[in-house]
């Protein structure tokens, strides 16, 4: 991974997990907590793909592990969270940009249902039945719903920044139109409205219509 996503990728992470643990935590919502964390690693993995979502993920799952007040062994949820931006990288756009919604609401549902059965799998397996004496049916709503809800305003966000730091501040302005932001078709969908689309149009509109104003007055000094 280049530098830029370490950096942007691990401040992100580190602001997601102090919100989660010091405001989320707090909260005392019947259930499951909103998974902040969760959400930042599948914004991330929709951006650099399975590869990046993986690394993310485990990072993310360790820190999250050794955060206080956690009370299970550590690499249990980094190996949930490993496995989880792995399958959600494999969801990211052939084309980079997210055309609607649907996809990436999808992956959330999905992501927070699997990454409760997978950690309440794994601790199973070293013998931790606390979701049994909660309710697993219960945790498996309240976090798909509160991850659902929490969503539109978190994952938008970071996969614009991450689409941001992509790109070169050097670069030609035509790289603008290229990179432009990866959450249009995500807010567009509730919308109605193509933000992007109509910015990149007006802005070729004027270049095209300034090549012609100069292509007339060269003709017009030539002439003279």
């Amino acid at each position: 991974m280049r530098f830029n996503r370490i950096l942007l990728s691990s401040t992100l992470v580190v602001v997601a997990l102090v919100i989660q643990v010091s405001v989320l935590a707090r909260l005392q919502l019947p259930g499951a907590v909103p998974d902040l964390v969760l959400l930042t690693v599948l914004a991330l993995a929709l951006v650099y793909g399975h590869v990046g979502g993986a690394l993310i993920g485990f990072g993310a799952g360790l820190l999250t592990d050794l955060a206080p007040p956690a009370d299970h062994a550590a690499g249990r949820y980094a190996l949930v969270l490993c496995v989880i931006g792995y399958l959600a990288g494999l969801a990211k756009p052939e084309t980079g940009r997210l055309r609607s919604a649907s996809g990436p609401l999808v992956v959330v549902v999905g992501s927070a249902v699997g990454s409760t059965l997978l950690y309440a799998g794994v601790g199973a397996l070293v013998g931790d039945d606390a979701a049994r004496h909660v309710g697993l049916g219960g945790l498996l709503f309240t976090a798909a719903l509160y991850d659902l809800l929490l969503a539109p305003f978190t994952v938008p966000l970071i996969i614009a920044l991450a689409r941001r730091a992509e790109n070169d501040p050097l670069g030609e302005s035509a790289t603008g139109a290229k990179a432009a932001d990866v959450s249009s078709g995500w807010l567009s969908s509730g919308t109605g409205l193509s933000i992007g689309n109509q910015r990149g149009a007006g802005l070729r509109m004027k270049a095209a219509r300034a090549r012609v104003a100069r292509a007339g007055r060269i003709k017009g000094v030539k002439r003279l």
